[in-house]
């Protein structure tokens, strides 16, 4: 090891990456997939929907958020870590009104993505069926709070990439949801072209007019699982 690198352990393998890098970019560099769903390149860490868990020296830590250090023992890839992820996967879904059959993101969507890669062919907790608005009064964008898993991806890129602060969060607990800093979303200066809104990664936030313009089957998700593009191997899963 040089002063420039730190070598770490990851379910028994070991890779050097940087000091400063979290776990997660470390992992990622390395070609570990490690799950994620409120993590996004370009955007600073948030740690909410806590997917990304791993144990490192047998503790519980979101490697999107944790640094790494000399000698870190991660485990990734357990039977109790992927439970604990099937569990976190599941609950996002039964928190709001998924309808993936009919939802224009299906194949591009990460929730949805995770699900197939975990194996969740249906829920196993009690579906809650909260009661969410709409807002179609934009021109260019549609946005279906009941698809939202409050990741904050949007706040964070209105404000962080776009300049803007369209996009908030209003109540609290059961009651928390995405706010808009107008009457409706029509009363904003969001635009279809923001980085925020392509930063969804369910179907909360689309464009207009364009959901099926790529078809179903040749969507990102459709062909290969997600994680695939860091891990090869998990396209075998």
């Amino acid at each position: 090891m040089t002063n420039a690198t730190i070598t770490l352990t990851v379910d028994g393998r070991q890779i050097e990456t940087r000091p400063g890098q979290t776990i997660l970019e470390a992992t990622e560099a390395a070609g570990v997939y490690v799950p994620r769903l409120c993590w996004m390149k370009g955007l600073l860490p948030f740690g909410s929907c806590r997917v990304c868990t791993v144990r490192v020296n047998g503790r519980p830590q979101a490697a999107c958020t944790q640094p790494v250090a000399p000698g870190m023992v991660i485990e990734n890839d357990t039977e109790e870590l992927r439970a604990l992820r099937r569990d976190l996967i599941d609950m996002l879904f039964v928190e709001g009104n998924h309808f993936c059959m009919f939802c224009e993101k299906s194949g591009n969507c990460e929730l949805q993505a995770l699900a197939y890669r975990f194996g969740i062919a249906a829920p196993g907790y009690p579906f809650l069926f909260p009661q969410r608005a709409l807002d179609a009064s934009h021109p260019g964008i549609f946005l279906d709070r009941n698809r939202c898993v409050l990741c904050a991806r949007c706040v964070r890129a209105s404000r962080e990439l776009d300049g803007k602060t369209v996009f908030g969060f209003a109540g609290r607990g059961a009651g928390r949801r995405i706010a808009v800093n107008g009457e409706d979303l029509a009363h904003t200066d969001a635009e279809a072209t923001d980085r925020a809104v392509a930063a969804c990664p369910t179907g909360s936030l689309l464009v207009k007019r364009i959901g099926y313009a790529v078809p179903v089957g040749r969507r990102r998700y459709d062909q290969e699982p997600i994680g695939s593009d860091i891990e090869p191997a998990a396209a075998g899963r």
